[in-house]
């Protein structure tokens, strides 16, 4: 057993956690906008 697979894993949840954020930040994004052309109407 090396350490590559703990490596793997660590990179595996790094890059899952930045897509949530992205994922969630972009949605809040849309929400916020459809809000906006909301209160213009």
């Amino acid at each position: 057993m090396t350490h590559w697979g703990f490596v793997a894993a660590a990179y595996g949840v790094t890059l899952t956690a930045a897509a949530v954020l992205a994922l969630a930040s972009w949605r809040a994004m849309v929400t916020a906008e459809r809000a906006v052309e909301d209160l213009r109407r």
